[in-house]
């Protein structure tokens, strides 16, 4: 072979060779590519199967992942909460009763007990669909609104013929135990969850009331809770009394129908009792209202000494011409101390009673992904002269106590006092 055909048959082969190269080259792009798709596919799948697994089992998703940018203000180890988590796992006596699901709602309802108001709670998807239907009026139970008071848990008001009232139970009683369990640090949700249960099973109750030398156990038979919120009666005396026990879904409607009776009967006065009325829907609180206050401030939402909400009456006012006492006592709190302080301010009626209860603050529900839901206080009402509700509460013009030998005799001072003034 001479040295010519010798160097063609080497540029033949470097030839040959760069072509392999590029052959290769593509191949491995391809490669690349279609593993890329298939592995995005396979992690799209794995996603999905994730989350019905969360769906399904309530299974803790992102276990360590990292913190959102700009949600802590403080330097927090989010790293403690996991090392408590799994030393539990690790070291807790009785690790078959571990409830990872129990575990990470207790850690959020701490979350909102850590800020010290009993109105801001994280109710899991049990409790969260409980306080749904609390406002419908109908539930199993004993009948009686509950509330925190100087830390300790509280009858707000008993309810009308409840089994809570017939087994004696009144406003202002301290609740220290529940079936045996103390009540020390609890939320007012899972107290109520604690309470409530199926019609005729029975709750055992350590309540300790002012006048009592001491603590006693009660117990009550469960029933279910009708609550009619409406209540009318027009005396031989020619007064008419209106008792609204809540501000609950079928408030508006009665509260009309009583409007329309009040005005065809013409009465010499208006008695309207709130006395035990625990609250209940805010526009609710602003119609009663309406039918005394024509065009002024009924309630100041205050979210901020800059951000403040005024709600006006709704101009009716068919009630302001007729003289109208209005009952309340420590059982009275929220909407019907939103009613009670407007019509004070106002002057469109005589307060008289004990101080309410001072439950002046404005929730907002958040429902989140899982049926679990937040209540979070984010405002303060504020009487139409600007007088805070909360924990200050409304002090009627004429003070004047129910005791309990007055109930045992069946003697009502404080209505005896509104008929006293409006027969004046």
């Amino acid at each position: 072979m001479n040295s010519i055909e010798s160097i063609k048959e080497f540029c033949s082969f470097k030839k040959k060779r760069c072509w392999f190269k590029w052959l290769g080259l593509i191949i491995l792009i391809l490669f690349t590519f279609i593993a890329g798709m298939i592995f995005t596919q396979k992690s799209e799948i794995a996603r999905q199967f994730t989350l019905k697994k969360a769906e399904y089992t309530g299974q803790i998703l992102n276990k360590y992942g990292l913190i959102p940018r700009d949600k802590l203000s403080q330097d927090v180890d989010f790293n403690l909460f996991w090392n408590v988590w799994d030393l539990l796992h690790e070291q807790y006596v009785e690790k078959d009763k571990l409830n990872e699901k129990q575990m990470f709602y207790g850690a959020l309802r701490g979350l909102t007990a850590s800020l010290n108001d009993p109105y801001t709670v994280f109710m899991d998807p049990k409790v969260a669909e409980e306080f749904a239907n609390d406002l419908t009026g109908t539930f199993e139970g004993i009948g009686a609104e509950l509330g925190i008071k100087n830390n300790i848990l509280t009858i707000i008001a008993p309810l009308a013929e409840m089994p809570a009232e017939k087994a004696g139970l009144k406003a202002g009683d301290k609740i220290y135990a529940i079936n045996g369990i103390s009540t020390a640090g609890i939320t007012i949700d899972e107290a109520v969850s604690k309470i409530r249960g199926p019609k005729d099973t029975e709750v055992t109750l350590i309540i300790s009331r002012n006048g009592l030398d001491k603590a006693r156990d009660v117990k009550i038979k469960r029933g279910i809770i009708v609550v009619k919120s409406v209540n009318t009666e027009m005396r031989t005396d020619e007064i008419f009394v209106v008792r609204i026990s809540n501000f609950n879904d079928d408030t508006q409607k009665l509260f009309k129908k009583a409007v329309v009776e009040i005005i065809a009967k013409n009465p010499k006065g208006i008695i309207l009792d709130l006395r035990n009325n625990p609250g209940g829907y805010l526009d609710t609180a602003i119609e009663v209202a309406s039918e005394w206050v024509e065009d002024e401030v009924v309630v100041t939402e205050k979210f901020t000494e800059e951000k403040k909400n005024e709600y006006l009456a709704r101009g009716r006012a068919r009630l302001k011409d007729f003289p109208t006492v209005i009952l309340v006592n420590q059982g009275s709190a929220s909407a019907s101390e939103i009613v009670a302080g407007a019509l004070k301010d106002t002057e469109k009626a005589i307060i008289v009673g004990k101080k309410t209860f001072g439950k002046g603050s404005v929730q907002t529900l958040k429902e989140l992904k899982d049926g679990s839901s937040v209540k979070v206080t984010v405002a303060k009402w504020l009487t139409p002269k600007g007088n805070c509700i909360n924990d200050q509460g409304i002090m009627p013009d004429v003070e004047i106590d129910l005791t309990i030998e007055n109930f045992n005799n069946l003697k009502d001072p404080q209505l005896d006092k509104a008929l006293e003034i409006l027969k004046k």
